[in-house]
């Protein structure tokens, strides 16, 4: 497909939420010719007002660009939005899914692509909206390296776009990964946050000692090796203490009338690395625990 005058290929752009949003409006700035498809056709006005080519259908979406981005909710609005699509339009579509969601639907998703002659780039962002097209933006991708790599400097214009290989799992399995640490430490500090204010603080007291706690890059270059080589020596920390620290900032919350849900989890996960045997072994035993469905 013609590229515009700067050399900047065309790329369409399906689902405008702030993410898809973001994403069409940098290519926008970067001088791409950009055609959008939403299901609420209104998300689109300040970005047809810019220069963007509302599309009328999925189908003119499709065949508009060779290169087309996704920003759904989940792969069922995948398949919602694309389902219906003509399967001529799909042909030779390469779809650079950035769309949330498990391993095993990215794969399946990737078949259901080829199945009707388009090929999936699975893609995880790993910034909100506000990073996209900014530096230090990143992004991981898996899935056919030779179309990542033909379409590798348009996806660039919006992440440093890191291809990890051919499985179209590996990228949502990463993008999970980064999540389950993403979520877990904000909900902590959330969780800190509550229990500063129950005790008459602001979030502002807590913020120059909370960026020094989530600092955990020492704690987790001490660990990685010892975890991969099957280590869990008690030499530096033991579970029996982390446990009962755990149970101390337990009682903290309970005291400070706040919710305790998110303590009492924690503790139940320490007090059955101690039940297995572990309280001797550091607080990285409990990788061993945490590999196994809880009872």
């Amino acid at each position: 497909m013609p590229t515009t005058t700067n050399g900047a290929a065309p790329v369409t752009v399906i689902g405008l939420g702030p993410m898809g949003h973001a994403m069409a409006s940098t290519y926008l700035d970067r001088g791409h010719r950009v055609t959008v498809w939403n299901r609420t056709a209104s998300r689109a006005d300040a970005l047809v007002a810019r220069g963007a080519h509302r599309a009328a259908t999925v189908d003119e979406a499709l065949a508009a660009s060779e290169l087309v981005v996704l920003s759904l909710t989940d792969y069922e609005a995948v398949y919602a939005v694309l389902g219906d699509a003509d399967p001529a339009a799909l042909a030779g579509r390469v779809l650079a899914n950035l769309t949330s969601d498990t391993p095993d639907r990215a794969r399946k998703a990737a078949a259901w692509a080829a199945d009707r002659g388009a090929t999936q780039l699975t893609g995880g962002v790993l910034v909100p909206p506000s990073g996209i097209g900014e530096p230090g933006s990143a992004a991981f991708y898996s899935g056919p390296r030779d179309a990542f790599d033909a379409h590798r400097a348009t996806l660039e214009v919006l992440t440093a776009a890191d291809h990890r290989g051919e499985d179209p799992g590996l990228a949502a399995l990463l993008y999970q990964l980064n999540m389950t640490m993403f979520w877990t430490a904000l909900t902590g500090y959330w969780q800190t946050v509550a229990m500063a204010a129950a005790n008459g603080l602001k979030a502002a007291d807590v913020l120059p000692f909370a960026v020094d706690a989530l600092d955990l890059r020492p704690f987790l270059e001490f660990y990685t090796p010892r975890v991969d080589a099957g280590d869990h020596s008690g030499d530096v920390d033991r579970l029996t203490m982390g446990t009962a620290s755990v149970e101390h900032v337990l009682h903290t919350a309970r005291d400070s009338g706040v919710d305790t849900t998110l303590p009492a989890a924690v503790l139940d996960v320490f007090r059955r690395g101690v039940a297995a045997g572990h309280g001797a072994d550091s607080t990285s035993s409990l990788v061993e625990i945490l590999k196994r469905p809880s009872a």
